[in-house]
């Protein structure tokens, strides 16, 4: 079973099955290798609510949403699917929302946080995602999807969406450091987790427990005292980007913004 991998460039990854794989930078030498919690963090099996089973409600409304969407394919929210599925890239994604480019070598503070966070996620996904061995979407109804159809992908169990809880997590770290733009980066982590339903391959309770699952892996890094302290830094480090970094395309925002607003629940 394709147990999820964050690796995290700001920029890009290799990934294979839907899932980040291994061939991945070196952390920073001062980057933990078991993230900012460890077995402290929160058993988010026991926080989300269970995955849908045939004959209920949410199982029917994950397969029309499913069916809905498949409309989409070929479309430019397809093709911003496609891009969205390289979750090592969700920084480089939140230009637009962030207002300013950044890479890891003007941003290591702001690398070192997530570098180290990715194995918090990883957990929360890991647990209940092989608990559940949820079955993704095109494997129970016929469609396309947006990525290729993998052995490895329908082996990666369906909830939580790693890619969502991933994308949510970051997206509330960003918005915690820049919070007049806050707006902006909690609209695109949600858009993030909805390329998934566009994309085909996840339920839309996958996505929604994706959330909450970013939410409650966030709230316990509070809890660290080195998250704490890492956050700190970073704020600095990117409040004084802003002064220097390079603004994003408005033209390519402009088109973005437009993408991320149609809603894939309609």
């Amino acid at each position: 079973m394709n147990r999820i991998l964050i690796s995290l460039a700001l920029g890009g990854v290799v990934a294979a099955g839907g899932v980040a794989i291994a061939k991945e930078p070196a952390p920073p030498a001062a980057a933990s290798t078991t993230g900012y919690l460890g077995s402290a963090g929160p058993d988010t099996y026991k926080i989300l609510p269970p995955a849908p089973v045939a004959g209920t409600i949410r199982f029917q409304a994950d397969r029309s949403t499913f069916l809905a969407t498949r409309s989409s394919k070929d479309t430019p929210r397809w093709t911003l699917a496609i891009a969205d599925a390289n979750e090592a890239a969700i920084v480089k994604d939140m230009s637009c929302a962030i207002g300013m480019e950044l890479t890891p070598d003007k941003a290591p503070k702001l690398t070192k946080v997530l570098m180290t966070m990715r194995f918090d996620v990883r957990r929360a996904v890991n647990t209940p995602k092989d608990i559940y061995k949820r079955q993704r979407p095109y494997l129970i109804d016929e469609g396309p999807i947006c990525v290729e159809k993998t052995d490895g992908l329908a082996a990666s169990p369906d909830y939580p969406s790693g890619h969502t809880t991933w994308g949510w997590s970051v997206g509330l770290v960003l918005a915690e450091l820049i919070p007049d733009r806050s707006t902006q980066i909690l609209t695109r982590a949600r858009s993030f987790g909805e390329s998934r339903l566009f994309c085909g391959v996840h339920n839309m309770s996958a996505v929604e427990s994706g959330r909450t699952n970013g939410s409650a892996v966030v709230a316990g890094l509070h809890g660290s005292a080195q998250f704490r302290a890492d956050m700190d830094a970073a704020r600095q480090e990117l409040a004084a980007l802003r002064k220097s970094a390079k603004a994003p395309d408005p033209a390519a925002c402009a088109a973005e913004a437009e993408l991320i607003a149609k809603s894939p629940y309609n």
